[in-house]
């Protein structure tokens, strides 16, 4: 772990690129498998493979016109992870859209009776009361992301978030009950 932070905090300097080499083959599997738990979840003949996922997260994260700056491994995953999760909502986005042949159309879901396979159109509903759980409690917001965007479990949540168990467990009951509301009033 600390030879990640060694090398995420070479990015500050001029040597970007040979952290970025010395990095990815550190972290790929642990994105491998974060990804990898997030497209399970997906609907059936989802086109992007853990794989592919990993690659666009790394080179959205690496590879920006502006040369981001990490404090430690914490901050990198949970940059990953918000990766992720806008990377599998442009893909959801780009799936409905007209021209694709897709209309949006609302439907009820209980929070707690989420599918094991999510289509686009829960996926987009979902991101929009996140964007708006962050406007409100970042933290929460990023708890969402971390659970349900790269399946984390909450003791890997709470280690990311730098929070104990129990801080972790009781942001998850809050946040799944603000959810729950916010999207069956939607």
């Amino acid at each position: 772990m600390q030879e990640v932070t060694r090398i995420l905090r070479q990015f500050d300097g001029q040597d970007g690129q040979h952290a970025s080499d010395l990095l990815l083959p550190i972290i790929y599997d642990e994105l491998r498998r974060l990804a990898a738990i997030k497209l399970q979840q997906e609907r059936p003949g989802h086109s992007l493979q853990a794989t592919a996922l990993v690659h666009e997260a790394f080179v959205r994260l690496v590879d920006g016109e502006e040369q981001q700056k990490w404090k430690n491994r914490n901050h990198f995953y949970a940059a990953a992870a918000e990766a992720m999760r806008r990377i599998l909502i442009e893909s959801a986005r780009q799936r409905l859209t007209e021209k694709r042949g897709g209309k949006i159309a609302r439907s009820d879901m209980r929070l707690d009776e989420i599918p094991s396979k999510m289509d686009g159109e829960f996926l987009i509903e979902l991101n929009d009361a996140i964007e708006e759980l962050h406007s409100i409690d970042p933290q929460k917001a990023h708890l969402v992301d971390l659970r349900y965007f790269c399946g984390m479990t909450l003791e890997e949540v709470a280690e990311v978030m730098g929070i104990s168990r129990a801080s972790a467990s009781r942001y998850w009951t809050f946040t799944k009950a603000w959810l729950y509301d916010r999207l069956r009033n939607d």
